[in-house]
């Protein structure tokens, strides 16, 4: 067992190293190599966007090309990694000590996790990706023909493969590991600890730095293409209601906005703002969930939750297949797409998760990260991809043809219900407050990496990264022109590679750690100690 008084001293070590100037307190080597390459990034897309549109696609094709196979197999691994915890002894182990109780009740927990998760991608997404792949507006899930009763089956069965426990795997093992060694090795709560057991005192150094500017930097890609596509689905709703132009200027006052909102959350702080921001997300949610679901087809989406959760059992095999020669754009646009986008987001949900979760088992953390979201999804995606499959079926309004543009089909939807208006500006003001609790959330995971693992720097730090985020989602979108979308896609899923390296590092890692945590390597006793656990 690794002595905790040499922990401690370790502990100071990283934060000696922090740099305090004009109210700041920050681990000079991290915060300042990954504002500045942040920053020197921004200014060269500004000063040079059709170069840099260029670099972000070939950087996005030399990854697809070669890298398709490895992330695929990635996340099937980190999947079952996964599921193998939960079920194995090791599940008993507390996050904390003894006598560690949660800090927030349940319910608050379940509710601050996920908005941090998801909660811009699946608005943005909800109805748009069953229907464009029931349409096969851009092509279908392996290659079936499209408005076919196969197309219909795959287009959930993809969607919730995308969005379910595949995606929270990821985010499960960064928090998981990350919660271990703080609240049971009390290491600094930072990427680099997770690698203590690998790297001992060479944690603290430069090897540790690197780490975390990975992290850093990966976070930053996968938050400005989560802000991104909510400027973009904003700045479409604001043009389909008031007739505001929908380019890249609305998109970038949207994000403008955003930030200035955030800034107000980030001095509430995390009690008074995420945790309260979070709560009235998943209100929201929950109220729009049932509006569309008694607007929608009802009885039909109720038969269908239980019918899309067989579906997505049935398919998942085959949509992990490695061999998509049929479908292979479809698969990169999409599959590949959401895995570098997840490992992206992974740093930043991760530590969120792993910052609110002292107190919770293994088997109790991993088992609601992984499966209350997967529930979830399926009946948000089930309840709007019903309604608007349902919608092109009977051919009404704007949904009576495939729609290209995705961020206009959430709107488009609403169109056809009652108050058509009143659901467009709920969902608008819904999507504002994902912004703000993703914006915020991601500027404190951010902070804490930067500052050595400091879970009371000055807040200020955290409106530097606040405006820092919004600044990147802006840049990335005017690089990208009118392929902004493609250009978000880009800058994720190069950022999501060497962060991929570190992420099967780190799985390395932990049940070394825990396997010392159990003596599993005691001369004197080679199993499992439960009373240990």
């Amino acid at each position: 067992m690794i002595n905790f008084l040499h922990q401690k001293k370790y502990n100071k070590e990283i934060l000696n190293k922090n740099f305090k100037f004009l109210g700041l307190d920050f681990h000079f080597p991290v915060f300042f190599i990954s504002s500045s390459l942040t920053i020197l990034f921004s200014i060269l897309v500004l000063v040079y966007p059709e170069i840099s549109n260029k670099i972000l696609s070939d950087l996005r094709n030399f990854t697809l090309s070669w890298f398709d196979t490895f992330f695929s197999i990635s996340m099937t691994a980190f999947t079952l990694i996964v599921l193998f915890l939960i079920v194995s002894p090791f599940g008993k182990i507390k996050l904390g000590d003894k006598d560690t109780v949660p800090e927030f009740g349940f319910l608050s927990w379940l509710c601050m996790l996920f908005a941090a998760g998801v909660g811009i991608g699946m608005t943005f997404y909800g109805a748009a990706e069953p229907l464009s792949y029931y349409t096969g507006v851009f092509g279908t899930p392996l290659d079936v023909t499209p408005k076919t009763q196969e197309a219909y089956q795959l287009a959930f069965s993809a969607t919730i493969f995308h969005w379910g426990i595949s995606a929270w795997s990821v985010y499960a093992i960064i928090g998981l590991s990350l919660a271990f060694f703080c609240y049971k090795w009390k290491l600094p709560l930072t990427i680099r600890s997770i690698f203590y057991p690998l790297l001992g005192n060479k944690t603290w150094g430069w090897q540790g730095d690197l780490i975390d500017i990975v992290a850093v930097l990966a976070t930053l890609f996968g938050l400005a293409t989560s802000l991104g596509l909510g400027a973009q689905q904003a700045s479409s709703g604001l043009f389909y209601i008031f007739n505001l132009p929908n380019n890249a200027l609305t998109q970038s006052l949207v994000i403008i906005f955003i930030t200035f909102v955030t800034i107000f959350s980030v001095f509430r702080g995390l009690d008074k703002g995420v945790r309260v921001l979070s709560n009235t997300n998943i209100g929201l949610a929950l109220a729009l969930l049932v509006s569309v679901v008694i607007a929608g087809p009802t009885i039909q989406i109720l038969l269908a939750y239980g019918k899309n959760l067989i579906f997505y059992f049935e398919d998942i095999i085959r949509l992990s297949s490695l061999n998509r020669s049929d479908d292979l754009q479809w698969y990169h646009d999409w599959t590949i797409f959401y895995w570098a986008w997840w490992i992206s987001w992974s740093p930043f949900v991760g530590m969120f998760i792993a910052r609110i979760s002292k107190g919770r088992t293994i088997r109790e953390f991993l088992t609601v990260v992984m499966f209350a979201p997967l529930i979830f999804c399926l009946v948000w995606f089930t309840s709007f991809g019903e309604t608007a499959i349902w919608q092109f079926q009977q051919g009404l309004g704007n949904l009576s043809k495939p729609v290209e543009e995705i961020s206009l089909i959430l709107f488009y939807m609403f169109d056809n219900f009652i108050f058509p208006t009143f659901f467009s500006l709920f969902a608008l003001f819904m999507l504002v407050l994902f912004f703000v609790t993703s914006s915020d959330s991601g500027s404190l995971v951010i902070d804490t990496i930067t500052s050595g693992g400091k879970n009371n720097s000055p807040k200020i730090q955290r409106v530097i990264w606040a405006i820092i985020q919004g600044l990147l989602a802006i840049v990335i979108l005017l690089a990208g022109g009118p392929d902004a979308l493609l250009a978000l896609q880009s800058g994720v899923i190069s950022m999501a590679l060497p962060f991929t390296f570190v992420l099967i590092l780190a799985v390395f890692s932990l049940f070394y750690g825990i396997l010392i945590e159990v003596n599993f390597f005691n001369t004197e006793s080679k199993t499992v100690n439960n009373k240990e656990l």
